[in-house]
């Protein structure tokens, strides 16, 4: 059977229509993002998040956050989400309103939203991964006044 030119056309029309679809409605995949035993084994100094979770269409927010020996994070309020942490590596001391929980390596912590915390890392200093839903924002960004009139 023969296939006329309008039926060629056509089926090319629906490829590209096709593909155009698939571009632009990519369902994201699945990507390998860090590995804490690279980060570990990096020797990164200083305390704080030396990773965080970035791309920009997601539904979560994510950090790896460490602390160098006796180091601390400051008492405070949480965000108004729920985090989990997960201690990879050292050790430290989680102060809450009602208490002082003992971290080490495998610890999974639930601090619930709003819930005031401190953290002092131990003599190895603390390592955690900590996720929890995307903060919401509002889009607005500060604006840097020159200091000249």
């Amino acid at each position: 059977m023969l296939e006329s030119p309008l039926i060629r056309t056509h089926s090319a029309t629906l490829e590209h229509a096709e593909e155009e679809f698939l571009m632009t409605h990519r369902v994201p995949q699945p990507q390998r993002m860090t590995n804490t035993e690279e980060l570990t084994a990096s020797g990164q100094t200083g305390n704080g998040a030396v990773w965080k979770l970035e791309p920009p269409q997601r539904d979560l927010d994510a950090n790896v956050i460490t602390l160098q020996p006796g180091a601390e994070i400051g008492e405070h309020e949480g965000p108004e989400l729920d985090v989990l942490l997960y201690v990879y590596a050292g050790s430290g001391l989680l102060h809450g309103a009602e208490g002082t929980v003992q971290l080490s390596v495998g610890d999974i912590i639930y601090l619930p939203a709003k819930a005031r915390r401190a953290f002092v890392a131990g003599d190895q200093g603390l390592s955690y991964f900590s996720v929890h839903q995307r903060k919401k924002t509002t889009g607005l960004m500060p604006i840097r006044r020159s200091s000249g009139a």
